[in-house]
């Protein structure tokens, strides 16, 4: 049995353990209790704040792309559609404030690009403890810089942002990036499995077995 301490130290309660278990058939070794740890923080599966993004409105008669692909996107006429995501990667420049925000930046820009829209600019919005806190100004010297680091290397400007310092965001702040990019509607890229190549290539079998051949 894996003691409290150790669930602690991990981000796991009592009950979310007792699932595992029930998933594994049995108790889990270390390594998969960090595996689990990983994938059901806050940071990756937004365990505590899906109910509520879940209240958002997600469709429309201008929302050309909802939850489910890499971005959203808009239709913002002309046959244009703005693109966007937005993330937040708290937690990772809690540890490493400069990567920890870079990496933020570099994975929406990613995101953008992969639905075949062009990035033209980055936003974000800030939450610090009060600057006079041990740890503030390293905080927030070096997610500014992380920022501004990634996007200016590429090309893309941040065009806005704010910055808020607040007692409750000690040790937990929140580092939140936006990138907006443009695409011709038409052109807009979504993902595919193999069951899509299935039912959008009615010969999927000669499809397949001529990729399996080379």
């Amino acid at each position: 049995m894996i003691d409290p301490q150790v669930l602690e130290r991990h981000g796991l309660k009592r009950d979310e353990y007792d699932r595992i278990v029930q998933f594994l058939g049995r108790e889990p070794n270390l390594t998969e209790l960090g595996i689990f740890s990983v994938m059901w923080s806050e940071h990756c599966s937004y365990k505590s704040s899906r109910v509520h993004l879940k209240t958002l409105p997600t469709q429309g008669p201008q929302v050309l792309q909802g939850p489910g692909e890499n971005a959203g996107a808009v239709d913002i006429g002309e046959g244009l559609a703005a693109v966007f995501k937005i993330e937040s990667h708290n937690h990772p420049s809690f540890i490493e404030p400069y990567q920890g925000a870079a990496t933020g930046v570099g994975g929406i820009i990613r995101d953008i690009f992969t639905m075949g829209a062009r990035p033209i600019a980055l936003l974000n919005s800030l939450r610090f403890g009060s600057l006079d806190a041990p740890g503030t100004k390293r905080l927030l010297e070096g997610v500014v810089a992380g920022i501004a680091g990634y996007g200016n290397s590429i090309g893309i400007p941040t065009v806005g942002g704010e910055i808020v310092f607040e007692p409750s965001y000690a040790g937990n702040p929140l580092v939140n990036v936006f990138c907006l990019g443009i695409a011709k509607a038409s052109d807009i890229i979504k993902r595919r499995s193999g069951r899509r190549c299935r039912s959008a290539i009615p010969s999927w079998k000669s499809c397949c077995s001529k990729r399996a051949s080379r």
